[in-house]
């Protein structure tokens, strides 16, 4: 059953979506903005896993299901602490008819509904989900390896296999890309990077050496010292705003601490 949604505004965008009787859909905690008397409400600590969206089963019976459904929560809970994000989900399904609920981002900016049919998963960045069908798993995945570690950028993201709607967003307007039109491989900013199709490789790498054009860049071009790297054939979606940009942009506006000309350098991407 295909979810009815709409994504509606202009510089802050808002997803409302029509439920079915029965038909439910999970939100990060804190991206829920309304819904309509007959649609409910329920916290969990998990998201759908490898299960093709179904609670509440316990995956092979007796005490060993229980155990095991009780480890997957555990190890999601666990993932999502070191990712940083909130440990709870929201799920809402409609009741005796139709029901509404909208949801929203975190920050000014787009919306965009994502068609999962099964054959590719989709990889987000660990900010920009908003919500989903409950037909669709939710996971953890780790890109960037010892660079992005390091440099605390772009490393943890979010995974989504299955089938049905994900509704993420991001900053500012969006561009879609493919690395494949562009010789194969593109170099972003690392606080740019929203979402992509599985079969992009994805990495961090470092701006040049640490040289003099390599610091050259760093200091003042201020982009850090990393660069996400994708390629491969598939959509890639960037943001134009980045989270660091609004914050230093909101300072010099509140007649805080001034970047300078080292920023670049010993700033952190929050995307």
């Amino acid at each position: 059953m295909t979810l009815k949604q709409e994504i509606v505004g202009n510089a802050m965008q808002m997803a409302v979506v029509n439920l079915h009787p029965g038909q439910t859909v999970y939100c990060e905690a804190g991206k829920f903005l309304f819904k309509t008397t007959n649609v409910t409400m329920e916290t969990r600590l998990s998201g759908p896993s490898g299960s093709g969206g179904q609670q509440g089963g316990s995956g092979g019976g007796g005490m060993g299901g229980l155990l095991r459904q009780a480890m997957g929560t555990a190890m999601q809970v666990g993932q999502r602490m070191l990712a940083g994000e909130s440990l709870a989900f929201q799920y809402f399904t409609a009741q005796g008819g139709e029901g509404t609920v909208g949801f929203a981002g975190v920050l000014p900016g787009e919306m965009r509904a994502l068609e999962l049919d099964g054959t590719r998963a989709w990889f987000a960045e660990k900010d920009a989900f908003v919500a989903a069908e409950s037909t669709v798993d939710f996971g953890i995945a780790f890109a960037g390896g010892r660079t992005g570690m390091s440099g605390g950028e772009g490393f943890v993201l979010e995974k989504f296999t299955g089938h049905g709607t994900v509704i993420i967003a991001g900053a500012g307007n969006f561009i879609d890309l493919n690395p494949a039109d562009f010789g194969g491989r593109i170099e972003v900013d690392t606080g740019c990077v929203v979402a992509f199709e599985e079969g992009i490789q994805y990495g961090v790498q470092r701006v040049g050496g640490l040289n003099r054009q390599g610091l050259m860049n760093a200091v003042f071009g201020g982009e850090g010292l990393s660069l996400a790297t994708l390629e491969g054939n598939g959509r890639v979606i960037l943001q134009s705003l980045t989270i660091e940009s609004l914050a230093n942009a909101l300072k010099k506006a509140q007649g805080g601490d001034k970047q300078g000309p080292t920023g670049g350098l010993f700033s952190t991407h929050a995307g």
